[in-house]
């Protein structure tokens, strides 16, 4: 009888300490995730320092939650997989440094993976991944579509050229004074109102599956600056509505034109902003009129940062026979298409 395989996660890359064990690539034995936002809400965003601290603080524990909440021992493990970037260098020496120790001390192999791939794999704890496929990421700093043959195969063929959808979220919440993180909150309000405001669409170039949200951004900021200088006042949920209308049209769009020129079997949703209300009941009404296309969307619980998602990803780089040695190092830049 195959023995059951055992992976560790490991999520440190920004601002959650996540540890997570789970069997055969697809069944989540456990999973904790230390969250710091309260740390950082009233700084408005990361601060790298502070989220290096709460790591230090928090990943020991963490470990341990994990493993009593598994009822396994680290002799039970195959192998550990830990977030080796992108993300904040700080942070991710933490968890890199954190699970080099745990793998040296009980002679466990190391996987190190990229933090992207880690959330397209959330997804095969919903259905199993079939192939071609395509994920869109849509997170705080990544907007990416990205087309996968095989496992392990990622091929970028659209990326965002300056601010993530995410990243525009936080500035148009602060700019409405919003609290941190501010994508939630511009999506509450969005379903509050109307997108009455007309928003420019950043479509760029014919064929393009890139994607541009900075001028979106100043559109919004402008229009309320403008507002102000006149003396009028613009209600903040419709400006909310028309904000989040125009990010998902285009993320939509180009999601359907691109799974349609690339035939592929199913589409992924990935990444924090994939928890968007809109952005799920968009994409689930363009793909509707798709049947021979499968939309997936993870649970709210795995969009977010989290441990389980990168043990996933390195069940497929274990199974395909990569390792890494203790040398392994943080990597801020690290690029998806490596593990091709």
């Amino acid at each position: 009888m195959k023995k059951e395989l055992y992976i560790m996660g490991v999520e440190t890359s920004c601002d959650e300490t996540a540890v997570a064990i789970i069997k055969n690539g697809r069944h989540i034995v456990s999973n904790i995730v230390a969250s710091q936002i309260e740390s950082h809400k009233r700084f408005g965003g990361v601060v790298p320092e502070i989220a290096s601290r709460h790591h230090v603080e928090q990943v020991t524990i963490v470990f341990e939650e994990a493993m009593r909440e598994a009822g396994i021992s680290y002799a039970d493990l195959d192998a550990i997989a830990v977030t080796a970037g992108p993300g904040l260098v700080g942070a991710l020496l933490i968890g890199v440094n954190a699970a080099k120790a745990i793998a040296f001390a009980h002679e466990i192999p190391l996987v190190g993976v990229h933090h992207i791939a880690g959330h397209i794999y959330a997804n095969r704890f919903v259905k199993e991944m079939e192939f071609p496929l395509l994920a869109l990421v849509v997170s705080g700093g990544h907007t990416e579509l990205i087309f996968m043959k095989e496992h392990g195969y990622f091929e970028v063929i659209g990326e965002t050229r300056d601010d993530a959808a995410g990243e525009a979220y936080d500035k148009v919440a602060r700019t409405l004074n919003l609290p941190y993180p501010g994508g939630p909150h511009i999506d509450k309000l969005a379903h509050e109102g109307t997108p009455t405001i007309k928003l420019p669409r950043a479509w760029l170039e014919q064929g393009s599956y890139d994607f541009s949200f900075s001028g979106l951004k100043s559109a919004v900021i402008n229009t309320l600056h403008n507002a102000e200088q006149r003396g009028e006042k613009i209600n903040p949920k419709d400006l909310a509505a028309s904000f989040q209308e125009s990010v998902i049209d285009v993320l939509v769009g180009k999601t359907v034109a691109a799974a349609k020129e690339y035939n592929v079997k199913q589409v992924l949703l990935a990444g924090g902003v994939a928890a968007n209300k809109g952005l799920r009941a968009a994409l689930t009404e363009a793909f509707s009129e798709l049947s021979e296309v499968e939309l997936i969307i993870p649970p709210l619980s795995l969009c977010t940062d989290n441990a389980a998602m990168i043990a996933a990803a390195g069940t497929v780089l274990f199974e395909k026979g990569q390792r890494a040695n203790f040398a392994l190092n943080a990597n801020p830049g690290l690029d998806i298409t490596i593990h091709n």
